[in-house]
C-alpha cells in the first residue's frame, strides 16, 4: 500500500491542467468519493496494526498535497479568467484545512452500515427518560442495583425522571407503538454515575439492536453476531458466547471475539487469553414483550448491545477513554485517514 501511495504522490506533485475541464477531471480522478485516494482510505482497515500509523501519515500527506495542488491550479485559472493579478482580499490568509470525523462517529457509522445491510433501521429516543422506559418495561425488579443512585443520574425534583443508562429505552418506546416485525438499531449517548478515569466515564455511547418476529431463535442471533464480528474486525475473526444474565433477556450471553491485536495467541490487551469481550446479547424475555404490548406466545426476538468506545478501542487501540471527550486536535488528526 505504501508503494501505491508513493506512486500517487509523485503523480499529484506534477499535476497539470490546460483548462478548467481538465482540472475537474483531475479532481474527480484523485479526490472524489470514487477517486484513487478515497479507495486507498477505504482499504486502510485492512492494513496491519503495526503499519497503521505510518500508512495513516502517508495517506494524510497524499490527501493534503492533492488538495493543495488542485486548489493552486484552480486559483491560477480564476486569476486568468479575471484578467488581472490583483490580490483578492476576501480570500482566507491561509488554506483552510478540512476537518475530520470523530473516531466514535467513524465506528458508529460503520456499525450502522453493517446492520443496515442486514435490514435494520435506525431508531432514536430522548436522553432524559422516565423510569418505565429505562427500567420497569425491561423487567428490572424494584430493588435492582441499577436503580440505585450510585449508578443512575436521577432528576432531584422528579425521582421518576433520569438520564438513560442504556439505549434499551429506545427499544421499549418502539415496541409499545409498533407491532412485529421489528428490526431496529438504537445508537446514542448514555449516562452512568461512575468516577472518570482512563477506563471509565460518566457518559459513553452505545449501539443496541432488536429483532422481534415470529420464530426468531438464538441461532438467528448467533449468525448475526458472527457476521458483524467478521465485517468489523476481519474475516478471520472468531467468536464465542458465554452464559450471562440481563433482566431483559433470557437466555443471555456475553460475546467474545478472538483478539485482533495478537490474533488469539495472547497479549497484554486480552490478558493473555486470546479473547476480548465486546457485547452482551440474548433472547428477549417474554415479560418484556408482554409489558410492551406484544404477544409472547406468537412472537419472539433477540437483543444485543455494545459500547462504541469499546469497539473503537479494539480497532484503534486508544488506551485512555478520556481522549474521546477532550477534543485534543492532535488526537483527532490521527483519524483523518479513516474518514
Amino acid at each position: 500500500m505504501i508503494a501505491k501511495i508513493k506512486q500517487l504522490l509523485e503523480e499529484v506533485e506534477t499535476l497539470k491542467a490546460a483548462n478548467a475541464e481538465e482540472l475537474e477531471a483531475l479532481r474527480i480522478k484523485y479526490l472524489s468519493k470514487k477517486g484513487a485516494i478515497n479507495d486507498l482510505m477505504a482499504d486502510f482497515r485492512n492494513v496491519a496494526a503495526e503499519q497503521k500509523k505510518e500508512v495513516g501519515m502517508r495517506l494524510n500527506e497524499l490527501k493534503t498535497k492533492a488538495q493543495d495542488r488542485i486548489t493552486a491550479l484552480k486559483e491560477q485559472f480564476e486569476s486568468q479568467d479575471n484578467g488581472c493579478s490583483e490580490m483578492d482580499l476576501t480570500r482566507s490568509a491561509y488554506p483552510v484545512k478540512l476537518g475530520t470525523r470523530h473516531p466514535l462517529s467513524i465506528v458508529r457509522n460503520e456499525i450502522i452500515d453493517i446492520f443496515g445491510r442486514l435490514g435494520f433501521s435506525i431508531a432514536e429516543g430522548p436522553e432524559i427518560e422516565d423510569d418505565w422506559h429505562v427500567f420497569s418495561a425491561l423487567n428490572f425488579a424494584e430493588d435492582h442495583p441499577a436503580r440505585d443512585m450510585q449508578d443512575t443520574f436521577f432528576i432531584e425534583s422528579h425521582p421518576d425522571i433520569l438520564l438513560r443508562t442504556h439505549t434499551s429505552s429506545v427499544q421499549t418506546r418502539v415496541m409499545e407503538v409498533s407491532q412485529p416485525p421489528i428490526r431496529i438499531i438504537c445508537p446514542g449517548r448514555v449516562y452512568r454515575n461512575e468516577a472518570i478515569s482512563y477506563r471509565a466515564h460518566c457518559f459513553f455511547h452505545q449501539v443496541e439492536a432488536l429483532y422481534v418476529d415470529k420464530n426468531v431463535s438464538f441461532t438467528d442471533l448467533k449468525q448475526v453476531l458472527l457476521l458483524f464480528a467478521k465485517e468489523m474486525f476481519g474475516a478471520d475473526t472468531k467468536i464465542r458466547l458465554r452464559p450471562s444474565y440481563f433482566p431483559f433477556t433470557e437466555p443471555s450471553a456475553e460475546m467474545d471475539i478472538s483478539c485482533n491485536i495478537c490474533g488469539g495467541k495472547g497479549c497484554p490487551f486480552c490478558k493473555h487469553t486470546g479473547w476480548v469481550e465486546i457485547l452482551g446479547c440474548g433472547m428477549v424475555d417474554p415479560n418484556v414483550l408482554e409489558s410492551n404490548g406484544i404477544d409472547s406466545k406468537i412472537y419472539s426476538g433477540y437483543a444485543l448491545g455494545m459500547g462504541i468506545e469499546r469497539i473503537t478501542n479494539l480497532k484503534y487501540q486508544v488506551k485512555d477513554l478520556r481522549m474521546f471527550s477532550e477534543n485534543d486536535t492532535r488526537f483527532l488528526k490521527e483519524f483523518e485517514a479513516a474518514n
